[in-house]
């Protein structure tokens, strides 16, 4: 076993009890008494099964993760990817088609082995909680549909990525980091117009007052909105989002038909009023910004260690290749990758305390508050989340904690 070895199992090894302590403390941290904040919102039944509901999500959570690290260690550790490699190997497909077949069956397999654990999840546990509306054909669809995309999509940038650090002798980082940049940035505008609408129908907002008001606001901040549109969540959850999409002219806001049917037309706009003030506090342009530059720090370490024979013998791999490399390397870029994680849901936190401030200043802060208590309870939200398991998991502050922001806000 060699220092690469070394590092990835560590790495495994501390990810796993990092978020098992940080499971543990979480568990401990309920059962503390319904928040007085909510006493008009929850009754005991709907506290009681948002409590028993973080419980069966976090065990189960427990289960797949343990499951996942157990079938990588045996995979790897009995030779799993260099059988996989030679098996490919004899197939004579050429360098680049070697490396989507290689890629493609271990993507394949992990979805496969992932299966049941997606089953018991929607069939089980969200019907069991009430949320599950996904019928089996449409879970059946949603699986082809993405498999479809990743096949039409994600084929050609990986099959160019292997091109670059194959046959481009000098600065393939660069070339790889520039066409991911593109694709991103094309797949920006393209997903709300055309990738996003192969899951969900998006109808437009109908003429009445939530459009007016919604409308008036955008106005009143000086935002101009291409369309509003309600989509069909329900088709597979109770749950509720809303969301915000395009650049420039093409900008979109989404709403759940969950959403719209659970909240006041207040509310409402005033979570289009948060949604509205992460674009104008530039946040989804600094986090394109800070992926991108992160990307290319990672393909530049890439290039780094893709020709480190050690890499290909931690896997007991009999020949080095690029394909097995970005395999290798995305575990061995596992440390930094897991600080970057951490730093980027600090900075999440953060950003969406900003949109709050600013739907509260632009609009108000009740409705605000109101919409926050409700997506809590028809979601069944954790109200006292452990802060150890906030500061690794969540993108969001807790809600108590945006609700206490807003109220202290200074309108102005």
């Amino acid at each position: 076993m060699n220092v690469f070895a070394v590092i990835i199992l560590v790495t495994l090894g501390i990810d796993f009890l990092l978020n098992l302590v940080a499971d543990f403390y979480n568990l401990r941290s309920l059962d503390r008494g319904l928040p007085p904040e909510f006493s008009e919102v929850y009754d005991e039944e709907t506290y009681d099964k948002s409590q028993r509901y973080t419980k069966v999500r976090t065990k189960f959570g427990i289960l797949t993760s343990a499951f996942n690290l157990a079938v990588l260690l045996i995979f790897w550790f009995a030779g799993g990817f260099n059988w996989l490699d030679q098996l490919v190997r004899g197939w004579e497909l050429g360098a680049i088609w070697t490396g989507l077949a290689y890629i493609g069956i271990l993507v394949v397999a992990r979805s496969i082995l992932s299966l049941p654990f997606s089953l018991y999840s929607t069939f089980v546990i969200e019907e069991r909680f009430g949320f599950n509306k996904t019928t089996p054909k449409t879970f059946v669809m949603d699986l082809l549909k993405g498999l479809a995309l990743a096949i039409v999509l994600g084929g050609p940038l990986l099959a160019g990525i292997l091109g670059f650090f194959t046959f481009v002798e000098h600065f393939a980082w660069l070339y790889a980091w520039a066409a991911v940049t593109v694709f991103t940035l094309v797949i920006q505008f393209v997903a709300p117009r055309w990738i996003m609408p192969i899951f969900n129908k998006f109808e437009p907002l109908g003429e009445g007052d939530l459009r007016r008001k919604i409308r008036d606001y955008a106005d009143s901040v000086n935002f101009a909105l291409e369309g509003i549109y309600v989509i069909d969540g329900s088709r597979r959850s109770s749950k509720s989002n809303a969301f915000f999409t395009g650049f420039g002219k093409h900008k979109r806001i989404a709403l759940y038909d969950t959403l719209v049917e659970n909240h006041t037309d207040e509310e409402l706009v005033a979570v289009l009023a948060h949604e509205i003030g992460h674009y104008k506090k530039k946040h989804i342009i600094k986090n394109m910004g800070i992926s991108i530059v992160q990307t290319g720090i990672m393909f530049l370490l890439l290039s780094v260690f893709l020709n480190s024979q050690g890499l290909y013998e931690a896997f007991y791999m009999e020949q080095s290749s690029v394909y097995a490399g970005l395999i290798f390397f995305g575990m061995l870029y596992a440390p930094i990758d897991m600080i970057v994680s951490m730093v980027m849901q600090l900075l999440s936190r953060k950003y969406e305390f900003e949109a709050d401030a600013f739907a509260a200043a632009t609009y108000s802060k009740e409705p605000m508050i109101g919409a926050l208590k409700t997506l809590s309870k028809d979601n069944l939200s954790n109200l006292t989340p452990h802060p150890f398991y906030v500061f690794l998991n969540y993108s969001h502050p807790p809600v108590l904690q945006r609700i206490r922001a807003i109220r202290g806000h200074k309108a102005g």
